[in-house]
This record gives C-alpha cells, structure tokens and sequence, in this order.
C-alpha cells in the first residue's frame, strides 16, 4: 500500500509545486513571495481574494480528485471494515517513515508558498499552508484504517507530523528553511530480484525501491551565522539515512538462483556524511533559472561523502 501512496503523493507534489513556481514567477523576481525561495519568508503581498480563490480551487481539486482515483483504482479493489490500526514500524527499516515526512515537508513549503502569493496574513499562512502536507496524509491513513487489508499507520502520522512540524517551526522561528529535508536515489542490484514490490525500470525504481533512496537533513551553516560572514551562502552540510538488503517489508522472502542455490541478502542501515549545494540560495536574475532551481531543490546534490554501517566506514565521490 506505500507504493501506492507514494505514486499519488509524489503526484500531489509535484502538480503543487509546479503550480506554485509558475504562479510565484508571475510577480517580478525582486519580490521573495514564494517559500520555495528559503533565504526569508516575509508577508509582502496585499490579500488578493482572486489568488486565494485560485489557490483554494486548484488545491481543492487535485485534493479531491487524487482521492476519489485513489479509492477507485486501489481501495474498491478490498473489503471494508470497521476502523482500525496498523503497526507498519518494522517495515522497510523505516525508509518509508522518511519518504512520508519528506512529502509533508514539502507540501507544506508549497503551500505556505501558495497562501503569501495569496497576501495571507504571514503567520496564517505559515500554518495553513505548513499544515497542507500532513492533512492530505491523513486522509489516505483515514482510508487505511477503513480497509481490511490494511490499518491506520501511528508511525506514518508521525512522521507525517514531523515533516509539517520542521517546516512550520522554522517558518515561525526564522522566517526561513534553514534544515531542509532532500531526497536522492541510485539504481540498487535488488530490484530485478522482486520487479513486481521494488519495480521494473528507472521510474518505478525510484518510488519503490527503497534500497536505492537516501534521505537527507541538509543544514545551510550561513544562515547560523553573523551577516557579512565569508561562508558559501549556497553550500550545506547533510547528513543522509538509507538501508540496503531489503526485498520484503519485513524480511526476504526466500530466492534461489538458477542452479537452486539460495539467494541471502543482509538488511542494514547506512548513515552519511555529506556536502549539498542549496540551489534556491543561488542569486539569479533568470526567471528559469529561478524557476528550475526551486523545482529540483528538493534533490540533494551530488558530492563526496563518508558512510557509516555496520561494517566500518567507506567513502564515496559522489554522495548521492
């Protein structure tokens, strides 16, 4: 059920946020009206009860409409039940839990965008829009908890939580995003073992293969600093989880190879030690520049790292 969640979350994502770029790019570039922009969030715009019409309207129908597929293509297809809970924790050695809070995390910077486009009393907004990501969550988990087959997920509402939560604190405390939450993905050998739970090409590999996502918190040191510090503006410090031997939620199922013999993968954890570059930090006066640096910021950028197993530590060139 996360892999189909995930497919419809990343959707949402990704229709808000592009959504809210080209709508930000509508007012000239001097003006820093967007969260996707992370140096500050100040209120600059007057309340435009159009925008918010607009605003309201879109979201409310890739809202609904997102749902309504959901139960459709998926829930119709399993009994239902009465209400009830799902103890989901142990699965995929928590990856997914990060997956759920990077999405509200993000939904919410969208959104909180979307309501100072709107000329939203600024700390209304923050928490209107902070709040977006985990509430469309919410529902799915709503819907969870009504079918048999599965339950609602305490660990995937707290994570949603936590996702909301980091953005909405760090707009009230700083008027900006100075810990943001990335993502990055590399092709792991696992999934031509199980194509049909960890995907089949690149596309599904990246939504279902957890072996191959990292998550990252990736701090922009400058913004701790005194103004005029010499520091990089743009340059982060990241720090990353991912897992790796994973073909089952739980456990592996068993696998054999062509001559009979069984296939044993370890399950562990990896943690990372990293440089990032935040790109919406970049000064450009491109409006698409502007507008592809916010849409890909959410992809921790490539660049030498330490990782820490249970096995020792190992370098990588590129950490990503």
């Amino acid at each position: 059920m996360q892999i189909i969640k995930s497919q419809y979350l990343l959707f949402f994502f990704i229709s808000l946020f592009a959504f809210n770029n080209v709508f930000s790019q509508s007012d000239s570039l001097k003006q820093n009206n967007s969260i996707a922009n992370t140096d500050t969030l100040p209120q600059k715009q007057k309340f435009n009860k159009k925008r918010l019409r607009i605003v309201v309207g879109t979201e409310a129908t890739l809202y609904a409409g997102s749902l309504i597929g959901l139960n459709y293509l998926w829930y119709a297809n399993y009994p239902r039940s009465s209400f009830h809970f799902f103890d989901d924790d142990n699965e995929w050695l928590q990856m997914d839990k990060c997956g759920h809070a990077t999405t509200a995390y993000y939904i919410g910077r969208v959104g909180i965008g979307l309501m100072n486009w709107s000329g939203v009393e600024h700390k209304k907004a923050i928490w209107y829009g902070g709040l977006l990501g985990s509430l469309y969550q919410l529902n799915i988990e709503i819907m969870d908890g009504f079918s048999s087959q599965w339950g609602f997920s305490i660990g995937d509402f707290s994570a949603n939580t936590f996702g909301s939560a980091l953005v909405i604190g760090e707009a009230l405390a700083w008027d900006d995003q100075r810990i943001v939450l990335k993502y990055s993905f590399q092709q792991s050998k696992y999934s031509p073992y199980r194509p049909n739970e960890l995907g089949s090409n690149l596309k599904e590999n990246m939504i279902k293969d957890y072996n191959g996502q990292t998550y990252w918190l990736s701090v922009n040191p400058y913004s701790f600093m005194h103004k005029g510090s010499k520091f990089p503006k743009w340059l982060n410090v990241a720090l990353g989880y991912g897992a790796e031997g994973m073909t089952g939620a739980v456990s592996n199922p068993p696998y054999f190879d062509s001559n009979g013999n069984p296939v044993v993968f370890e399950r562990y954890r990896q943690f990372y030690l990293s440089l990032d570059i935040d790109l919406t930090r970049i000064k450009t006066k491109s409006a698409f520049l502007k507008t592809f640096f916010n849409t890909i910021g959410f992809i921790k950028f490539p660049a030498p790292s330490l990782e820490f197993n249970k096995y020792g530590v190992k370098g990588h060139w590129l950490g990503f």
